[in-house]
């Protein structure tokens, strides 16, 4: 028979994908002694079983819940639904992975207008007893039914305005009395039944809730976010409570064993006194520093302060801990690997080595690629910041600076983000249902909840800017307005806020680029030394191939010379090119391009300094380049003085209806060879400039789109007398290589043919999983959204190498031309380059190099070193 259900005695941490994560480290919190409240998990194969049944929570499973609750009574020594000592519970969902805010929670389960009257008896505390039952109502009514949460809420609000109080913790127990009629009826109004008596009733709907709250939309976002497998289901973890609203010798908090902003090894939380579980991170009241705790309970906090120690003596991480304190008694409710931004990421990490705790390649495993950006993110112009104007200042709970335009709800910030808009989600606080706002957002302003608030986890984990609790501002998100001491602010202005301050600014201040140094610049050794795979720049400039250098690349992977020619002094002249009739006048306008590609290659290759450098020859259509409007038609035939007419009607002759598939690339070279030519001229004409400057240079000349070894072999034959013509005359041979890009289906199943000619391939990937699918990157926005929420597609194939389809492509090209050309080199210059998943692939398929955008580079390094670990691992585990 399965089993469904385990007792935190019978887990352990290696269990998380059956008990899930916070499941997982119960059981082991449970098993090393440490005080964890009792409690039991049901499986993700239970919730597994549950979808698979058309969302039915089996007799079988229940009856199995049924007989661990009687266990954890007999260990409480209270009874489930008992009118005198009621045991009460918390149902908590346990996803394998961490999903901060994602999933849903509810506490104090049990409770009724019996129960809680035997609480009040057991406790002896009316006002407490009546504020869990309070908070019951509308979790289970937020939970379960739908109900909006802020619906409570303005009941909360109207009646502290009402008795002009201004904390929860003023309302008395009559106040709680009141309050608890106002949710039940509310409760009633919009759900259209009674709220249920029967503690069964309530545990079994609550369950439920919590597996169907896997496929809420909140929970499928976060998951196409963080590549989180929609397969894996949630766990449930039922657990006796513990009260932290007891008054002032309770409290409930989180704290870090390191500071998750920086990775400063110093114990950091918060807490809040008189408060329960989701009071901190729901951001409802601005809490105390953990620092505070010494004073208020210094026992309390030691314990705690032994606990973090064993904590991440035992996991060897930094951790994230929940505790609550009931009466002055210290309860651990989870620990976690805790979220961390990308510096303090690598700070943790370098550190551990250097405690001796970790091996080098064990650091460079814990370095989530994804949060790397967040390095690489710009700061303020120091100039500019001095001369802005302070608005406010709240805490700085994720780093980074961003500037942008305010938005005061999700759905706002997501159409302006579409719009193309940088965007600043303004709230008062953040709740789960902003995730794709905050996910579009630069930056996330709040004006309650502290370091630990939702808004902060979730910009830490996405990398994004966030200032949060600055209670200088008040935010009307209804009238969509902001208001600090000195200025109001509506939708649409300009905000800049700094993340690792905390400081607000009005308008717009320019960004830098961030400097990076120290302790990153230690992993990134580590990483060159545990690597195999080259990792190159995408640049088209000696601009963008410094930045690349900055960052690590060790050469050029592809220089996309169609880009030069779209700068404004030069479009004349490849228009005109265009334009010739005969090969003469386009000969006279090559010679002039060709001085202008000159300038820089030089450029390129000086700032390469002997690294390799892949040139891309021409590969889009002709007519991109002609003028659209007839003032731009008008203007180049003045220009060129040709009538306005002849080049209208040149235009149409060039049109094509799907240019994607038609004049372009190798197929130019074919119909005007003196095109590919010229560049060939000029990229070994530069080379040799370059080498006459004592620099070495290696030149590698790419033909795009070839899908033959006839189209190959003739254009490198061409390019070929023209370079020996060069190298005749200077006098002077360098070393260079002629070698194609692979992107066309028919170019992988005929590589062995077109190994034969070409000394290089380098896997044009964009191109070939357009071709593939037979979707166009251009517009295919419009429909994977729902091909990812139908399951047809895991990620953005766009975004991340398919290795079933366009994968399958790639290999039969690495095999086959091995068999006619062991020499030959491999690469990938498409944005695929970047994609850590995709750069796993590459590794195992045993290529040389990959290449990707300048500010990817960190990213395919780690994931490089990365890859390369994990091969050492399973050898090791064969």
């Amino acid at each position: 028979m399965r089993k469904f259900v385990y007792h935190f005695k019978e887990g352990s941490k290696e269990m998380k994908y059956l008990l899930g994560g916070k499941g997982a480290n119960l059981a082991e919190m449970t098993n090393i002694g440490l005080p964890v409240p009792p409690g039991f998990t049901i499986t993700t194969e239970a919730c597994k079983d549950y979808n698979e049944h058309h969302q039915y929570l089996s007799d079988d499973i229940y009856a199995e819940m049924m007989t661990h609750l009687h266990i954890l009574e007999e260990e409480t020594g209270k009874k489930f639904g008992d009118e005198t000592n009621p045991l009460l519970i918390s149902v908590r969902s346990g996803a394998p992975f961490s999903m901060p805010g994602m999933m849903d929670t509810i506490l104090n389960l049990g409770l009724n207008d019996q129960s809680v009257l035997g609480l009040i008896k057991a406790t002896n505390d009316a006002r407490s007893s009546y504020d869990c039952y309070r908070r019951f109502i509308q979790m289970f009514g937020d939970v379960v039914f739908q109900i909006p949460s802020y619906r409570f809420e303005q009941a909360l609000t109207d009646l502290k305005e009402r008795k002009n109080y201004t904390l929860d913790t003023e309302l008395s127990a009559e106040d709680l009395k009141d309050l608890i009629a106002t949710y039940k009826a509310l409760y009633v109004s919009a759900s259209g039944r009674d709220f249920p008596q029967d503690p069964f009733d309530q545990l079994r709907l609550s369950i439920t809730a919590v597996f169907d709250s896997w496929e809420n939309p909140r929970a499928v976002v976060y998951r196409r976010l963080h590549h989180i497998d929609n397969q894996l289901g949630t766990a449930v973890n039922i657990q006796s409570m513990v009260f932290g609203n007891t008054g002032d010798t309770s409290g409930t908090g989180i704290a870090f064993t390191r500071n998750p902003s920086t990775g400063e090894n110093l114990f950091f939380g918060e807490y809040l006194l008189n408060a329960q579980g989701e009071d901190v991170v729901a951001g409802i009241r601005t809490p105390e520093p953990i620092s505070h705790l010494e004073d208020t309970m210094p026992e309390v906090y030691k314990q705690l302060l032994d606990v973090a120690v064993l904590l991440e003596l035992h996991y060897l991480d930094m951790q994230d801990i929940e505790f609550t304190i009931e009466k002055g008694e210290l309860f651990v409710l989870q620990t976690r690997n805790g979220k961390r931004t990308a510096q303090a990421a690598i700070n943790i990490a370098v550190d551990l080595v250097h405690e001796g705790k970790l091996t080098k390649e064990e650091a460079i495993m814990r370095i989530d690629t994804a949060q790397i950006d967040q390095l690489l993110h710009p700061s303020f112009d120091e100039a500019s910041l001095r001369a802005a104007t302070s608005l406010a200042t709240g805490l700085p709970a994720s780093p980074g600076a961003a500037t942008g335009q305010i938005y005061f709800n999700a759905e706002d910030a997501v159409e302006a983000a579409e719009r193309g808009e940088k965007v600043v989600l303004v709230r008062n606080e953040t709740s789960p249902e902003d995730i794709e706002g905050m996910a579009k957002s630069v930056a996330i302003l709040t004006a309650h909840g502290g370091m630990t608030s939702h808004a902060a986890v979730v910009a830490r984990g996405m990398g994004k800017c966030c200032v949060a609790g600055c209670d200088a501002i008040a935010i009307d998100e209804t009238k969509k307005v902001m208001q600090s001491a000195t200025a109001t602010l509506t939708e649409g202005d300009f905000l800049s806020l700094n993340g690792s301050t905390g400081s607000i600014y009005l308008g717009e201040i320019p960004l830098v680029e961030t400097k990076i140094g120290g302790h990153f610049e230690e992993l990134m050794r580590w990483v060159n030394e545990a690597k195999k795979l080259v990792v190159r720049v995408n640049a088209d400039s000696p601009e963008d191939l410094e930045v690349g250098l900055h960052f690590g690349a060790e050469g050029v992977g592809l220089c996309r010379t169609e880009h030069m020619f779209f700068q404004e002094d030069r479009i004349p002249h490849v228009r005109q090119m265009i334009i010739a009739e005969t090969k003469e006048e386009r000969m006279v306008a090559l010679a002039h391009l060709k001085e202008m590609q000159k300038e820089d290659f030089v450029g390129i290759f000086r700032a390469a300094d002997g690294k390799p450098v892949n040139i891309r020859l021409l590969d889009p259509p002709l007519h991109e380049f002609l003028p659209k409007t007839d003032r731009d038609i008008e203007k180049l035939a003045r220009e060129i003085g040709k009538p306005a007419e002849e080049i209208r009607q040149r235009v149409q002759d060039l049109a094509e209806t799907n240019p994607m598939l038609g004049h372009r690339g190798c197929r130019l070279a074919i119909t005007f060879p003196e095109i590919y030519i010229m560049q060939a001229e000029a990229i070994m004409e530069s080379a040799i400039q370059i080498h006459d400057e004592g620099i070495a240079v290696y030149p590698e000349i790419m033909v795009p789109l070839v899908s033959s070894r006839e189209e190959i072999a003739i254009i490198k034959n061409q390019l070929k007398e023209a370079i020996q013509t060069i190298f005749r005359k200077e006098q002077l041979v360098l070393p260079f290589d002629i070698g194609t890009m692979i992107e066309i289906p028919r170019a992988c199943v005929t590589a062995d043919e077109i190994a034969e000619e070409a000394q290089f391939f380098s896997f044009g990937t964009n191109d070939l999983t357009q071709l593939t699918f037979g979707f166009s990157r251009d517009d295919a926005n419009k429909f994977l959204y729902a091909y990812q929420e139908q399951k047809i597609l895991s990620t953005d194939p766009f975004q991340s190498i398919d290795q079933k389809g366009v994968g399958a492509l790639v290999t039969t090209a690495v095999q086959r031309g091995r068999m006619t050309n062991p020499a030959l080199k491999m690469g990938v210059c498409g944005e695929h380059g970047g994609d850590p998943a995709s750069i796993q692939f590459f590794h195992r398929l045993g290529l040389q190099y990959v290449s990707c955008s300048p500010y990817r580079i960190p990213i395919a390094r780690i994931a490089a070193a990365q890859a390369s670990i994990l091969e050492e691992r399973e050898k090791v585990n064969v």
